[in-house]
């Protein structure tokens, strides 16, 4: 799609024409968008970078909805630029090598750049990717690539290289509600001359439901917009009815927030995996940040399952780097998954017990001193027994300082494998 046609789509937006309200709504300068605070801050290098009007290739990666469209076409409003959008789910690399060469006659001729837009960049693939090096290289193009995935696992290196990488967030619940207010208010390309109202409850809930998702949460308004006479108010009833299910009841800023989280540890703790995956998929379906959830996982898998089966924290973290390597929904199999090992393996809190007892012992004997053959260099001196010289590759001597060498830190629970034998 060329610039002119965008600017076309824009006109005929404003002059009423039928297309969505998420197309209708989308950002026309910077100071529209909303949320990517830590990218587009007025005194930020890359909003400096944009508005000079001298854009560099970059790769975009952040969840749908974020803003990572509009952000390209608003780097080639800044430069003067000619826009083209490529999608890499119908593209071919003749379709690149096309838009390559027109941007090489289109500098050479009318000394007009050209922004290459690339939509799921990550769907391309390796002799895709190589077509475009050429024409980045050369600057006949300003590449742009959009990406919900890791760029450095999906992206090839030569044009990885080449390009510099912005990571875009989901947005905050208050820049959810604040597109929903513009939405209702703006009369030019929102719904503003319908007069109509929304309930704070059912913002919020569109805020909560919408996930850091721009494009969802503006969808459910006018879904729910149209079920309601102008003047009237939108409510809770008509967002379920939006979202096709119906609202959790939870406030990630109040105290459901707290008491779902624990409602959802004690359960695990308790051993109860149906529990478990009842708060958890509460949390999940609310929008509850996951890497919250997450965390608190990992947490249990130490503290409450402990030394009983210590794979459990290997489980747990495997699941956080799942989150992070691949985003929700499709996390939601990770984090499923160790919710259900945490719930159902056998519980030990010795490690929790231990550390309360090192830190007493820490805090009573502040001035304890290490061991003259523990000290460095001592094996060369011949105090410090080497334990690999010895049979079974243990040998008795004093670890502890000299005030605490009848002391016991850790005393194993005896549940699973947290037993001397155990180990």
């Amino acid at each position: 799609m060329s610039q002119r046609d965008l600017f076309a789509d824009q006109r005929a937006a404003r002059a009423g024409a039928a297309q969505p309200l998420a197309a209708r709504m989308r950002p026309r300068t910077l100071e529209e968008m909303v949320g990517q605070v830590h990218l587009l801050s007025t005194d930020s290098a890359i909003r400096r970078l944009i508005t000079s009007g001298s854009p560099v290739s970059m790769i975009l990666t952040g969840p749908p909805g974020s803003g990572k469209t509009t952000l390209a076409f608003l780097v080639a409003q800044h430069a003067r630029a000619h826009f083209e959008a490529l999608s890499a789910t119908s593209a071919s690399v003749r379709d690149v090598r096309q838009v390559i060469n027109d941007a090489r006659s289109r500098l050479e001729e009318e000394d007009v750049r050209t922004v290459l837009f690339i939509d799921e960049i990550h769907r391309f693939s390796k002799n895709q990717q190589d077509a475009l090096l050429p024409g980045v290289e050369s600057g006949w193009v300003v590449f742009i690539g959009a990406t919900t995935e890791n760029p450095s696992f999906e992206v090839n290196r030569p044009l990885l290289s080449r390009a510099t990488t912005l990571k875009l967030e989901p947005l905050a619940l208050d820049d959810i509600e604040h597109l929903i207010d513009r939405a209702l208010t703006d009369e030019e390309v929102g719904i503003g001359k319908r007069n109509l109202k929304i309930t704070s409850d059912a913002r919020r809930e569109v805020a909560n439901m919408a996930n850091g998702d721009a494009r969802r949460a503006l969808n459910a308004i006018e879904l729910a917009s149209a079920l309601v006479r102008d003047g009237s108010e939108i409510t809770v009833g008509h967002i379920e009815e939006a979202f096709q299910r119906r609202v959790v009841r939870y406030d990630k800023g109040g105290d459901q927030h707290y008491d779902v989280i624990s409602a959802f540890i004690k359960s695990m703790r308790g051993s109860d995996p149906d529990a478990a995956l009842f708060w958890l998929h509460t949390m999940l379906e609310a929008g509850e940040d996951p890497e919250f959830i997450a965390r608190r996982m990992v947490v249990l898998a130490s503290e409450d399952v402990g030394m009983a089966d210590a794979g459990a924290l290997t489980v747990a973290v495997a699941a956080a780097q799942a989150l992070q390597f691949v985003g929700l929904p499709e996390a939601t199999y990770a984090l499923s998954h160790a919710a259900v090992y945490l719930a159902t393996a056998p519980k030990s809190n010795s490690v929790t017990k231990a550390i309360t007892r090192a830190r007493e012992l820490v805090a009573l004997h502040p001035e304890a001193n290490v061991p003259a053959h523990l000290r460095s260099g001592s094996r060369s001196e011949g105090g410090y027994k080497y334990a690999h010289d010895y049979p079974g590759h243990i040998v008795d001597q004093q670890y502890l300082p000299d005030a605490l060498e009848n002391s016991t830190i850790f005393v194993p629970s005896g549940q699973g494998d947290d037993s001397q034998e155990g180990r």
